[in-house]
């Protein structure tokens, strides 16, 4: 790791001699620059921002005190070495006050310079790969927080206001815009049947990999998130005024995604987009038109799909799709009454269709059933025995009147594994007891819903149902109540306060905390203070 330098010393033949004699190449440091005076080497500071800075502590116009007394308004990291002729320790010690990490005497011995040169350097790599370290980690707990809060959103399980804590800065929500896609493996129900969990995570991991590496070659703001197993949502920041880029770039994308899967896990997907970018506030709406839309495009195989907003009456085939809603709906409710009420009237429309219907409404209800069966199998209701016993039924079944009888048998199925209160509660309580007890550490919803052997969604599902609100606001929430308290009842810096509660960076806890509390944790610690 290479390192700038600068050397502040208003005697030539000093700057000369330091550039000679000490092996900056082997210490692998470049002299960015050299002054005469604090105020030259002000200026370099400014315009190099170096790691290292030799100085003179007697210099003209600004002497080496004064420059590091400037200094540390714009630069607090940089490590001075501080040259002296003055050999009392008492002032020498001094020095330290003012940032100084270490100082010589003159006159210069340049073989202990050069020790001291090499100590000093080293510890500024050590700080450097350990700030690397904790921006990249941070970086990734950032974006995790960006996904799991999008996915919030997409479900509707959180509300847009001004003060949503959305981990992009100096952004308008308001004004946010995204270019909107889903993509989805074909026939993934039937193809998924037979591979073990484990494996399914794998293929859907694999997927993801290369959604996003297929994406980042194009240098874009992108996030893709798993919204179910073999569907993903991709939403693209979208900044561009005009509209007719939307459909091309879009379509570009969509092709490119669909060779780099097929080329890289050897699976079709189908990928559909809205032709116009979608703002924060409607992007729930945008995802269930859309999720309709491609999964009431039956024959879709490998296919590229622009979303269409329809005129037209509600026929037999959405209005099907809306009561397998309400029963999907009904049994993450936990709601027996919702879910029965919604096959009731699934069954009646069935019974009522003209015979001219049947043909189509036969082979939407097959799709109905393996779309019943994905959700059963996101909210971990089914076991393998139980799943494999439906595809066989279905498999045998040649009439509407068999499909019915198999849809009631999975709602059945459904309702003996998600109606059971206790459970979830148990459920919630686990989430909570892990949530106090990982305060401090970079954890997600993936985390928690492993350890409590659930999906990711049905996680956020049931935690929304429980909480009334969401794990990104819970969590927060917490966090925040806790650095308070801390804030108040310790002595610890707010950066070391902040990583307790999770927050690696001081800048982002500090914004966090402000919009939580309406003042920076310094000033909620000090008007505290005062008042008592």
């Amino acid at each position: 790791m290479k390192l700038k330098a600068i050397l502040a010393d208003d005697e030539p033949n000093i700057l000369r001699n330091l550039q000679a004699v000490i092996p900056w190449d082997e210490l692998e440091i470049d002299i960015v620059g050299t002054a005469k005076n604090g105020i030259e080497a002000l200026e370099l500071c400014g315009l190099h921002v170096p790691d290292l800075i030799m100085s003179d502590i007697r210099m003209p116009l600004m002497d080496g005190i004064t420059f590091v007394q400037k200094l540390r308004e714009i630069n607090e990291e940089c490590t001075v070495l501080m040259v002296t002729g003055y050999q009392d320790f008492e002032y020498a010690r001094s020095l330290m006050r003012v940032g100084v990490s270490d100082y010589i005497l003159k006159p210069i011995n340049y073989e202990e310079l050069e020790n001291c040169i090499r100590k000093l350097a080293n510890e500024i790599r050590v700080m450097k790969l350990s700030k690397q370290e904790e921006q990249q980690k941070w970086g990734k707990m950032k974006n995790l927080a960006y996904e799991k809060i999008m996915q919030d959103v997409l479900m509707n399980y959180t509300e847009i206001t001004p003060n949503t804590l959305l981990p992009i800065d100096n952004m308008d929500l308001e004004t946010l815009t995204y270019l909107f896609a889903m993509i989805d493996v074909d026939n993934y129900s039937q193809k998924s049947l037979h591979w073990a969990e484990k494996e399914r995570k794998l293929w859907n991991f694999a997927v993801r990999n290369v959604l996003q590496d297929s994406l980042t070659d194009e240098k874009l703001k992108f996030t893709v998130l798993q919204m179910r197993e073999g569907e993903w949502c991709l939403l693209i920041q979208w900044d561009e005024t005009d509209e007719s880029m939307v459909q091309t770039k879009l379509s570009e994308i969509a092709v490119q995604l669909q060779n780099d899967v097929l080329q890289s896990v050897k699976l079709g997907i189908s990928v559909g987009f809205f032709p116009v970018a979608v703002g924060l506030r409607q992007l729930s709406n945008a995802y269930r038109k859309l999720q309709r839309f491609m999964q009431l495009n039956l024959g879709k195989q490998e296919s590229v799909l622009l979303y269409k907003e329809s005129k037209e009456p509600a026929d037999a085939n959405t209005s099907l799709w809306f009561l397998v809603e309400e029963i999907v709906t009904g049994l993450k409710q936990l709601n027996r009454l919702k879910t029965e009420d919604a096959l009731n009237r699934l069954k009646l429309l069935l019974e009522g269709l003209p015979d001219s219907s049947f043909a189509r409404a036969y082979q939407m209800l097959h799709f109905l059933i393996l779309h019943l069966l994905r959700e059963l199998r996101e909210m971990n209701t089914l076991n393998i025995q139980e799943e494999e016993q439906v595809w066989s039924l279905l498999d045998k079944s040649e009439s509407i009147q068999h499909l019915i009888q198999v849809m009631v048998q999975l709602v059945a199925l459904g309702l003996e594994g998600t109606n059971k209160k206790k459970n979830s509660e148990l459920l919630m309580a686990a989430a909570k007891e892990y949530i106090r007890t990982h305060y401090s550490k970079d954890f997600g919803i993936e985390d928690i819903a492993s350890s409590l052997g659930i999906s990711s969604s049905y996680f956020s599902l049931l935690f929304k149902q429980h909480f009334g609100e969401t794990f990104v606001e819970y969590v927060t929430k917490h966090r925040m109540e806790l650095a308070k308290s801390m804030l108040l009842h310790s002595d610890k810096s707010i950066t070391d306060i902040g990583k307790s509660v999770g927050y690696i960076e001081r800048r982002y806890f500090t914004k966090v905390f402000q919009k939580f509390t309406g003042e920076i944790p310094s000033e909620y610690r000090d008007k505290r203070k005062e008042a008592k």
